[in-house]
């Protein structure tokens, strides 16, 4: 007889708000992470605090923001008029509480639901909110969203503003990193989209006075561009644009300040009324893979109650621009299409540019397309009998019961059978594949994308990935890099980063690309295992044992048995970020470091290397010489 499952009033349960929050955190923040990735949860905490800043500066109170990281402790500082001082604690401990829902002059905000800094303080390990005005100023503590200390309103001698700091939880983010290249990013798409207002951060001062022109100014500043940044501007929408000599595209959308990774329907309808543009212009109805080959661009707009896909907000949804219905895709077109029209009247040799890049890839795509036909035939031939590709579960099925599992999927390239055989044995197999590289990649600097169907391996890679038509396919949410910890394994990282970087270069810019971090020495006696990934951690784990261990450098990855590498690829995996900041510009590194051997690039490699002997211990060489 099969078992009843009882259920009960017992079974109902009711959660305060902020046990809700903690049980179910990616309701509220999206995914987790551990700082590796530009939207892991940490950065979506720092940005609801900003937000709310980004909103007094919208409605024209205080001109600075002060954004301090010290050692995973947050503090950040506006200057607008400050939180009514009786709702302080309401504001960043009862849900759905806030100044924003009947305002008029909030209804182009970002946070309108009252959940952001709520989300915040029930996630944070501690949390200390304190609003200044009239020289009056209300303080209060919280421990994972239960008050700790409720402060007395006092005098103080201070200017108008909020004032918040937070800790993330180690319970909710256990390994939690912020790094410096993706808080930057975000600090200058807020000061791109709001021209004039200054943000502080760790004592470096981020401003821009002409918006989205300076953000691509700033993006392109060592590429070649074929026409001046167009730059249009009116009510609620602003836009550039330009082409430079990358292959595929490179967009930027934002909605009311928020910088939308994911893209959405402002995008799409931006990429459509450029298209239609230029078509209608040009009188020729061009492929649109051609006109939109090379573009650099970025539209912000500004709606009312935009409707997000998810609570962080990263793709937008919205058809409309207002509760009365006014379409978003009308608002767009007409603006974008009449706008750039009237551009290119005016200024006809920036006309001749544009039209002499679309007949280049035009030119491009008919070349390749003999060669590309015979390239996917040998992949397909390829991927059935050499098995290439070791494929994970996730991909096997269309269900939605799939989805959250392919949204989590890993990619892991790496070369030769033994290390390749290593991670296809300890692997997840539900989320986690495995590319095998044979032999050392093409060094593909300064080719065309010609040389990527002519190259297997290339090819295959890129089929594997399913980025043939762009990165919108892209089958992997993680492309790790798995290479030894030798020469031969750094230079065919160096090989791979060099062709992500020319073909596919969004991959890198939307945080897809990551280096595997593995052990280099493992050090154990009979009862105790360390894995050290530097030398330092190798001699912390010879003291910890006392100087009686035994020690193994692992020189490749087919050194490391599947069942000590299942510990290096699973819960606790390392994972480096390649991250693109807003100094790094792609024509430049490459040239640098895979182009002819320069002076310069000698330079660098001589003093890399350069080691002082004086300093070296006796005893730290005879180990070195061992």
């Amino acid at each position: 007889m099969a078992l009843q499952n009882s259920y009960t009033e017992e079974n109902i349960k009711s959660l305060d708000w902020k046990e809700h929050i903690r049980l179910r955190p990616g309701m509220y923040i999206g995914k987790l992470g551990d700082g590796s990735h530009i939207d892991d949860g940490i950065y979506i905490l720092l940005k609801e605090v900003i937000d709310n800043c980004i909103d007094e500066y919208v409605m024209g109170y205080g001109k600075e923001i002060e954004i301090e990281i010290q050692e995973g402790l947050v503090r950040i500082r506006d200057y607008g008029r400050g939180i009514p001082l009786g709702k302080v604690v309401d504001c960043v401990s009862q849900i759905n509480t806030g100044g924003k829902y009947d305002s008029k002059a909030f209804k182009k905000s970002v946070g309108l639901n009252g959940v952001g800094t709520k989300a915040v303080n029930a996630l944070s390990e501690y949390f200390m909110v304190q609003s200044v005005r009239e020289n009056k100023a209300k303080k209060a503590e919280f421990i994972r969203g239960s008050i700790s200390k409720d402060y007395n309103i006092k005098s103080i001698d201070d200017v108008n503003g909020t004032v918040i700091e937070f800790r993330p939880d180690h319970k909710i983010f256990p390994k939690y990193r912020f790094i410096q290249e993706f808080v930057e990013s975000r600090i200058w798409n807020y000061a791109y989209l709001n021209a004039g207002l200054r943000i502080h951060f760790n004592g470096k001062t981020y401003l821009s006075k002409n918006g989205l022109k300076d953000m691509l100014e700033r993006r392109t500043e060592s590429e070649t561009l074929h026409y001046p940044i167009i730059h249009l501007k009116g009510d609620d929408i602003e836009a550039v644009i330009t082409h430079g000599n990358q292959y595929g595209e490179q967009y930027y959308s934002f909605v009311n300040g928020q910088y939308t990774s994911m893209g959405g329907t402002h995008l799409n309808f931006f990429r459509e009324a450029i298209v239609k543009t230029v078509r209608d212009f040009y009188k020729k109805d061009f492929d649109v893979k051609d006109i939109h080959t090379g573009i650099i661009g970025a539209i912000s707009v500004r709606i009312e109650e935009p409707v997000f896909e998810s609570q962080t907000k990263t793709k937008l949804g919205s058809n409309t621009i207002s509760p009365e219905g006014a379409s978003l895709r009308s608002f767009i077109m007409d603006f974008v299409c009449k706008e750039l029209d009237n551009y290119l009247h005016k200024d006809p040799e920036a006309a001749k540019e544009m039209l002499s890049r679309i007949l280049q890839s035009e030119r491009e795509r008919k070349e390749i397309a003999g060669i590309k036909k015979l390239a996917n035939q040998r992949a397909k031939k390829a991927n059935l009998h050499n098995k290439k590709l070791r494929d994970c579960r996730a991909h096997l099925t269309d269900t939605k019961a799939k989805q959250e599992l392919r949204d989590n999927t890993t990619l892991f390239i790496t070369e030769g059978d033994s290390a390749s055989g290593s991670i296809t044995k300890s692997r997840n197999v539900e989320t986690q594949a495995v590319f095998s590289l044979r032999g050392k990649p093409l060094n593909c600097y300064g080719m065309t994308k010609k040389i990527v169907y002519e190259n297997e391996e290339l090819n295959l890679l890129q089929h594997a990935l399913d980025i043939e038509d762009g990165i919108e396919n892209l089958r992997f949410n993680k492309v790790v890099i798995a290479t030894d910890a030798d020469v031969d394994g750094m230079h065919i990282r160096l090989l791979l980063l060099t062709f992500f970087l020319q073909f596919f270069p969004e991959i890198v810019r939307r945080g897809h690309l990551f280096i595997l971090d593995t052990p280099l020495f493992r050090v154990r006696d009979k009862k105790q295992t360390f894995y050290c990934y530097s030398e330092k951690e190798k001699q912390d784990a010879i003291k910890a044992l006392r100087g009686k261990a035994e020690i193994t450098r692992f020189k490749g990855l087919g050194e490391i048995s599947p069942d000590e590498f299942g510990n290096f690829i699973g819960p606790d995996i390392r994972l480096e970020p390649v991250v693109l900041n807003e100094d790094s510009h792609i024509e430049t590194i490459l040239s640098y470091y895979m182009g002819k051997n320069t002076p310069d690039r000698q330079d660098f490699i001589i003093n890399s290397l350069r080691v002082d002997l004086d300093q070296i211990k006796p005893e730290e060489l005879e180990m070195a010489e061992a």
